[in-house]
C-alpha cells in the first residue's frame, strides 16, 4: 500500500534545480517554530479545522461515492468550484505512480483551499489558508467510514518548505518538460510560474483546454524521445485545445476541462499568498527579535531602525506583485473552457460602477483592474498591524501618483484612479486615512 505521509498536493511543488525568482524567492528558510510563529504547535481556525468540528460534534456528514470518494461531497462543504479544475499529469509528486498523461491528478482551489485528487489514491490532499499560521496540509481517507476524519501533515513541509516557497510553508505552479511518462526530463530543468512568466514558459506537464490564439504555451505536450529532442513539440495539436479526450479518458473526472484561466488565476493565487505568509511571519519575527534586543540592552520599547528596515523591505516586494508589476503581457484573446471565469468574477466586491478586482481582462493582462483579489480574504487582513500600515501608505502614494518609480510605470492614471475608487468604497481601511476620509460620503450614499 502507498504510504499515507503523501505530501500533500506535491504536484505544485519544485524539484530540486527549480528556476529561483528574484527577490524572497530562493531566500531562507523561515523557522517554523520560532517562539514567534510556532507553526505546528499554534492554534489554527482554517477551513478545514472548522469542517472537521462540524463532522465531529455530528452537524455534517460527508456524502461518498464509490468512483470519487468524498471528492464531490468535500468541494461543496468548502465551496470549491468544479469548474476550478486543472489537471497535472507530470510525475512531480510522491503519488508518481499513480499519475501519468493518461491518468492526470485533478486540483480544485477557491480563495482559501486547494484540493488534490488522484484517481485510485488512499487519500484526498489539501492546502489551506490560515489567517494566522499560512498553508496548512492535511489528508483525508478515501475510504468509507462513519465519521471521516482530517489528518494534519507537517510531513508534508519537507517538499512545501523551500525557497521556491519563499522559506515559508507553501504552494507553487511549476512548468517542466515531460516525457511520454509524464517525468520531467532533467536535462530541461523547470520554472516556477506566476502572472510574471510568458506564456510560452508555461504549465509544462499540465493539460490546458481554452484560446490563446497564436500565443505559445508548454500544456498538453510531451516529448517522446528525450534522448533525441529535449524540446516539447509545441503546434496547433498543442495550443487552443477544447477537448482533452483524445488525451485520456475526461469521463473519469468530475469535469472534461482544464481551464486555462483557472491555471492562470491559481499561478497568481500561489505566489500571492506565499508572498503573505513570509511577509506576515517576517514582521512577526523581526519585531519578537527587536523586542528582545530592547529588552536585553535595557532600552525603551520601540521599533529599532534596523527592523523597520527589514519588514519594509519584504512589504514593497508584496506590494509590487499585488499591483502586478512586471506581469506578463497578452497579445491576444485567452478564453476558457468551464465556466471558471464566470463563477470566479460572481464572487467579487463590486463599487456603484460595477467594478471589481476579480474581473479578468484575458485581452492584454490578467485582470481589468491592477490590484489582487486576495486583499479581501482573512489572511490578507491577518497580516500584522505594522505591515498593513506599511502597505496602506505606499498603496496610497503610488495610486495618488505620488510613486511613479520603475515597478509602476506599467500603472496609467487611469488605472491608478480606478483602483483607487474601488477601495474607497470596497475597502478603504487600505488606503491611508488622508485618502480613505472621503469615502465615508460614498458608504453613505
Amino acid at each position: 500500500m502507498q504510504s499515507r505521509t503523501v505530501a500533500t498536493l506535491a504536484a505544485l511543488v519544485p524539484l530540486a534545480g527549480a528556476v529561483a525568482l528574484a527577490g524572497l524567492s530562493g531566500s531562507y528558510v523561515l523557522p517554523v517554530d520560532s517562539e514567534a510563529i510556532l507553526y505546528s504547535k499554534g492554534p489554527v481556525a482554517d477551513p478545514i479545522s472548522r469542517l472537521q468540528q462540524r463532522l465531529d460534534s455530528g452537524a455534517l456528514k460527508l456524502k461518498y461515492e464509490d468512483e470519487f470518494g468524498y471528492l464531490r461531497s468535500v468541494l461543496k462543504e468548502l465551496e470549491v468550484p468544479i469548474s476550478s479544475q486543472v489537471l497535472v499529469f507530470s510525475k512531480t509528486s510522491f503519488q508518481a505512480p499513480r499519475i501519468g498523461p493518461r491518468m492526470p491528478r485533478a486540483l480544485y482551489f477557491n480563495d482559501k483551499v486547494s484540493v488534490g485528487f488522484v484517481r485510485t489514491a488512499e487519500v484526498l490532499e489539501f492546502a489551506v489558508q490560515d489567517p494566522k499560521q499560512g498553508t496548512i496540509f492535511y489528508t483525508l481517507d478515501q475510504e468509507r467510514a462513519s465519521r471521516p476524519h482530517f489528518d494534519r501533515r507537517d510531513i508534508c513541509l519537507q517538499c512545501h518548505q523551500s525557497g521556491a516557497t519563499m522559506g515559508v510553508p507553501g504552494l507553487v505552479v511549476r512548468s517542466i518538460t515531460p516525457d511520454r511518462s509524464g517525468m520531467p526530463v532533467a536535462s530541461a530543468g523547470g520554472t516556477v510560474t506566476d502572472h510574471r512568466s510568458a506564456l510560452k514558459e508555461r504549465w509544462g506537464g499540465w493539460y490546458v483546454t481554452g484560446n490563446t490564439g497564436n500565443q505559445e504555451h508548454m500544456g498538453n505536450a510531451i516529448v517522446r524521445n528525450p534522448m533525441e529532442d529535449e524540446r516539447l513539440p509545441i503546434s496547433e495539436g498543442t495550443r487552443n485545445v477544447t477537448d482533452l479526450s483524445r488525451f485520456f479518458d475526461t469521463g473519469a473526472y468530475l469535469s472534461p476541462h482544464s481551464d486555462i484561466v483557472a491555471l492562470m488565476a491559481l499561478e497568481h493565487q500561489t505566489q500571492m499568498d506565499n508572498l503573505m505568509i513570509r511577509v506576515g511571519w517576517e514582521a512577526r519575527i523581526a519585531t519578537w527579535e527587536n523586542d528582545a534586543i530592547n529588552k536585553s540592552l535595557g532600552e525603551p520599547a520601540g521599533i529599532r531602525e534596523s527592523t523597520e528596515h527589514r519588514i519594509n523591505a519584504a512589504v514593497e516586494e508584496l506590494l509590487q506583485y499585488m499591483l502586478y508589476s512586471e506581469e506578463a503581457k497578452i497579445t491576444a484573446p485567452i478564453t476558457g473552457t468551464s465556466g471558471f471565469r464566470e463563477e470566479f468574477e460572481k464572487q467579487g466586491i463590486r463599487d456603484s460602477k460595477g467594478r471589481s478586482l476579480r474581473d479578468f481582462d484575458l485581452k492584454k493582462r490578467l485582470f481589468k483592474y491592477p490590484l489582487s483579489y486576495l486583499i479581501y480574504s482573512e489572511q490578507f487582513d491577518a497580516l500584522p498591524e505594522i505591515v498593513l500600515n506599511r502597505l496602506r501608505t505606499r498603496i496610497t502614494q503610488v495610486l495618488d501618483g505620488q510613486d511613479d518609480t520603475t515597478p509602476f510605470k506599467h500603472l496609467t492614471p487611469e488605472d491608478r484612479a480606478a483602483v483607487r475608487d474601488i477601495l474607497l468604497e470596497t475597502k478603504p481601511t487600505l488606503l491611508s486615512a488622508t485618502t480613505a476620509g472621503p469615502s465615508q460620503s460614498v458608504e453613505g450614499r
